[in-house]
This record gives structure tokens, sequence and C-alpha cells, in this order.
């Protein structure tokens, strides 16, 4: 991998980038890959300050590593569950920023458990943040985007949105996460042919499996499973580059970040 570049006149510049789950992991990979190539980015999740998450990383240190490789970038702190919570987020990033030209909809709790003894509330819960926040902040963004005459949504999926397929493993419990993202998956494609015409892209792209800290918490890399860890680079790669496409050519599309990026024969940028 090369050496990691800022290009403040990339394709990017002078357009906003909102990032949800942005405090760590993905979220931030995504940030600074999107602000070095010219985004400025709004980065927001429930963690803005060290002490507030027993998980390592903070909307603060986000916003701080992009400022000291020379982008722009700005976080708000905002529960997504909470319906005031996101418009208030859209409302405070056009007023730092303008209106918002990329919306990605990376936010998501999850909780591993078996159909059966699912809890209601977790169950409302994971519907909220995983399919209604990108559902409620799209329709926040789009009117913005069809102003301007573009626009590029990109919801972040999974592998676990695939049908489970006979013979069946012991479970896990993530019957409710591959619903949230199947759902996600589909609402993605039908508004892809909604917006079409405005000239606004949205795509999902899924990561491989990324050694981040939510997917420590789960448990989900071990033995069996540590040799298809990817690197964060991919999945970052992979939003930028359905973040710029042309919106006309580049839409409705449920991607895979590895297999996209040999599609387009790119290789993932060092990130900043």
């Amino acid at each position: 991998m090369s050496q990691a570049r800022f290009n403040p006149d990339g394709p990017l510049k002078g357009r906003v980038a909102l990032v949800t789950g942005a405090s760590r992991g993905i979220g931030e990979a995504i940030c600074a890959r999107l602000a070095q190539e010219g985004a400025k980015v709004v980065a927001s999740a429930r963690t803005a300050e060290s002490g507030e998450s027993r998980l390592p990383g903070t909307l603060q240190d986000t916003v701080e590593r992009i400022g000291k490789a020379g982008g722009e970038a700005a976080f708000i702190k905002a529960d997504l569950a909470q319906a005031s919570e996101r418009e208030r987020l859209v409302e405070e990033a056009t007023a730092l920023y303008g209106p918002v030209d990329i919306l990605i909809n990376n936010a998501a709790i999850t909780y591993f458990i078996p159909v059966e003894e699912f809890p209601e509330k977790r169950f409302k819960l994971m519907m909220e943040v995983q399919v209604y926040a990108p559902f409620h902040l799209s329709q926040l963004v789009i009117p913005g985007m069809r102003d301007k005459g573009a626009g590029w949504i990109v919801n972040i999926s999974s592998p676990a949105g695939i049908h489970p397929k006979q013979p069946y493993g012991p479970g896990r419990g993530g019957t409710v996460y591959g619903m949230c993202k199947a759902a996600l998956e589909r609402f993605s494609t039908g508004l892809a042919s909604e917006v079409y015409a405005d000239n606004i892209a949205v795509n999902v792209v899924s990561p491989g499996l990324v050694d981040t800290p939510g997917v420590a918490v789960h448990g989900l890399i071990n033995e069996a499973t540590k040799s298809r860890v990817q690197p964060i680079e991919y999945i970052a790669e992979a939003v930028y580059r359905l973040a710029s496409g042309d919106p006309q050519t580049v839409t409705g599309r449920v991607d895979y970040a590895e297999p996209l990026l040999k599609e387009l024969n790119v290789e993932p940028a060092a990130l900043i």
C-alpha cells in the first residue's frame, strides 16, 4: 500500500460528507478516506469524548486525525435512536458546511440473541438504528441533494443479510441482525430507483471481516475466522468509490468491498 496522502483538490473538493458511527472502526476510516480527497466531513456518533464508552475511539479522535493531515472535519454527537436527534444532526451539519452531498449510514447497534429469547425493546432499538435511521436521514438530506443537482448515499451492510442455507451450523443469534441488513439493502435499491431522475446515487457495500472494536466485543474474530480478516482500507476505499461515482451509472448496487475494488481495478489507498 502506498504512503497516505492528502489531496485538498481531490474529486470530493467542495462536497459535504455526513458519516454516522464515526467514532471508531469503519466509520472513522471512512471519514479519513473521504477527507483526504477534499470532502468536508461531519462525523457523528454517541461517543464524543474519552470516558463516554467502554470501547476505544471518540469523535474527537476522528476529527483530530483529519485535522492533523490537513483536512476539514467537525463532529456532532447524536443518538440515532431518537428522531429529534437525527433531525438536529442534519440541521447542524447543514449549518456548519452547507447541504449534505454525501450521506454514509454506518451506525449500528447489535445484539446476538436467539429469536426465541430476543427482547422486544432490543429488537425495536436495532430496527430503529439500523433500518429506520438510514431511512429517515435519507429523507432529510434528499431535498438538499436535489437542489444541488446530485447526491450520494452509501449504506453499510453485512454478509449477515444473505439468507442462511443448509446444512445449517450452530446459530449465534444473528437472525435479527441479518434481518436488519436485508431490509437496509432492499430499502437502498428501492430508493435508488426513486431518486435516479434527481441524479442521486444510492448504494450498499459490505465489508469483509474487519478487526474493529465492535467486532472484538462480539468475538467475531477467532481461530476459525482469522484467515478472513481484511484491512480496514478495503471498506474505506469501496465507500469512497461509491460516494464519488457517476450517479447515473453507479447506483442501485449491493456490493462487497474487495470484489468491488477488483471490478474497478483499484488498490485501496493508505489512510491519513
